[in-house]
């Protein structure tokens, strides 16, 4: 039986899900925080034995799993996702520029690197826009634009932070959609569950991180073709698609790598959990 490892650097409700199952199907599954390592890049065989067949990255610092992908792929250990897919799906340019030149319906956006520029961009697009920063989860440090007023303060406020990554300006159209997005959990280019994140009251964004409500949403074959052809250019493996319903039909704004996934679990009842068990021991034999 292959091994696994679980990669973390907190325990979540999804990471102790995963242990759980494993346990519970007789699977070895070794949990390892990465906080305690230390890793020699320059000697391919240090340290393989530690991580088995298979490791499931599941960091909640970004930059934190990525560059520990890109060392144990160095050493010819096969992560959850890869590399490639953990760069892209962290950047949402890269994830940006990827579904426009695949056709896959996004929302306009546009990109600048100082404050003027921004301001230019965002009158280009329209009001309201939004603004992200490229990299970032739980709908951190988002914020809708109603007109110029806000649009200087909060690049004012950019200009002030002092992080060369809060001066590249993701500004994107404010899509005209119900108070809901839709989640999809894709694994090995299929769609295990789909649900609506409805927002809050008290918020546009409909992150359950940030107070949302999950339930069940039964796609149309249109909107599958969309999201699997999406998993397909990302590459596969466990990934979360974000798709939100324009006039026009679903736009997919963003594709996670490392998918929190308890409102979809607990809104559909699917052992999501088990489902990344059984990828990853399905890529241990081959």
């Amino acid at each position: 039986m292959p091994i696994l490892s679980l990669l973390y650097d907190r325990i979540r409700t999804e990471e102790k899900l995963i242990i759980n199952t494993a346990e519970k199907k007789g699977i070895e599954l070794r949990p390892i925080d990465v906080k305690d390592l230390h890793l020699v890049i320059t000697d391919p065989n240090k340290d393989k034995e530690i991580f088995g067949d298979i490791a499931i990255e599941r960091c909640v610092s970004y930059f934190r799993g990525l560059h520990l992908t890109a060392i144990l792929e160095g050493k010819g250990i096969r992560v959850i996702n890869p590399y490639s897919i953990m760069s892209i799906c962290g950047n949402k340019m890269l994830t940006s520029i990827l579904l426009a030149k695949n056709g896959i319906p996004t929302p306009k956006t546009i990109i600048a690197f100082t404050k003027e520029e921004a301001l230019k961009a965002i009158e280009e697009i329209g009001f309201p826009a939004v603004i992200k920063p490229v990299f970032g989860s739980w709908g951190r440090l988002i914020a809708q634009v109603k007109d110029k007023d806000i649009a200087q303060v909060i690049l004012e406020h950019r200009e002030e932070i002092n992080n060369p990554l809060y001066q590249i300006y993701y500004i994107q159209e404010m899509i005209e959609r119900p108070p809901r997005d839709i989640r999809c959990i894709v694994i090995d280019n299929e769609i295990i569950a789909s649900i609506y994140r409805y927002s809050s009251p008290e918020d546009w964004r409909t992150n359950i991180a940030r107070g949302g409500r999950a339930e069940v949403c039964n796609l149309t074959e249109d909107m599958k073709e969309i999201i699997l052809k999406t998993s397909e250019i990302i590459g596969g493996g466990v990934l979360g698609i974000d798709a939100m319903e324009s006039k026009n039909g679903i736009v997919i704004h963003e594709v996670n790598a490392t998918v929190e996934f308890k409102g979809a679990m607990s809104a559909t009842g699917i052992d999501i959990p088990g489902k990344i068990i059984e990828y990853a021991l399905k890529l241990a034999k081959k």
